[in-house]
């Protein structure tokens, strides 16, 4: 596809809890919305933000119902629950690389998160993992519980990505005029598949062995397909290259100190 983008930067902000992660990236949205970050580092650019999640977290789309969760049992395993900026349905953030994706251009949303799952399947490459595009949603069988309706993994989009038909990264994306940010999981283990666990409907039943067996068969992890845990630096080194040769140009690092001025 045709570059967009003529400057790239790359930003790993190391782990941060649910909360500082969120509010992280509407500072970042809020930069772009009122220039301050293009006066910075100029026009025509995107930034990726890379982190992970101390302690673990959920979260939960900008209009999701949060009474789906079990906010007595989350507390009670040390787990945040907080809302994301972006749409989308409930992920656990467990042990897992996390993306953000910023920036102003008029481009169709469908164009930019199809060139996101680009960099981020060329970055998989690099660990010798193929992974395919997600060509339509996935369908849920006649009379299957309707756990999808909690768990962002349990639906694919197009473009999403997926390993043997099982999805691999679940993303979301929020547009406010030409600003759009983009969030994105990737699981390095199988835990994102224990949401069911701090999963209740109204009257407090558990479904968890619903949702669990929802999600082994329609997602995977890095772990399940490599044999081995990929180190998350590896990942941040993987993606800030993929997100450049995509563009056609070197990466830029920025770190949390220079953007101190405008968030």
């Amino acid at each position: 596809m045709n570059t967009l983008f003529s400057k790239v930067y790359a930003l790993d902000s190391g782990l941060h809890t649910g909360e500082e992660n969120m509010e992280f990236d509407r500072r970042l949205m809020a930069s772009f919305l009122d220039g301050r970050f293009q006066q910075q580092f100029g026009t025509n650019c995107c930034l990726w933000r890379f982190y992970g999640w101390c302690p673990y977290a959920i979260t939960v789309g900008y209009n999701q119902d949060i009474s789906a969760l079990d906010s007595i049992k989350c507390a009670s395993a040390g787990i945040d629950i907080v809302r994301r900026p972006t749409g989308g349905r409930a992920v656990f953030h467990a042990e897992e690389f996390t993306y953000s994706f910023f920036t102003e251009s008029t481009e169709q949303n469908a164009t930019l998160y199809r060139m996101v799952h680009e960099v981020i399947q060329r970055a998989l490459e690099g660990l010798g993992i193929h992974a395919e595009f997600c060509r339509s949603t996935l369908s849920r069988p006649q009379g299957e519980a309707s756990s999808g309706s909690v768990s962002c993994f349990t639906a694919s989009a197009k473009y999403e990505l997926q390993v043997e038909g099982r999805k691999l990264v679940g993303s979301a994306q929020r547009r406010n005029h030409n600003v759009l940010l983009q969030h994105g999981s990737l699981p390095l283990s199988s835990r994102h598949k224990e949401l069911g666990t701090f999963v209740a409907l109204p009257d407090g039943e558990v479904f968890n062995d619903d949702i669990r067996e929802e999600m082994e068969r329609k997602t995977t992890s890095l772990e399940e397909i490599l044999g081995y845990m990929p180190e998350y630096a590896r990942l941040a080194e993987l993606m800030q290259s993929a997100a450049g040769e995509i563009q056609g140009v070197d990466a830029i690092v920025l770190h949390p100190d220079d953007l101190s001025e405008i968030l």
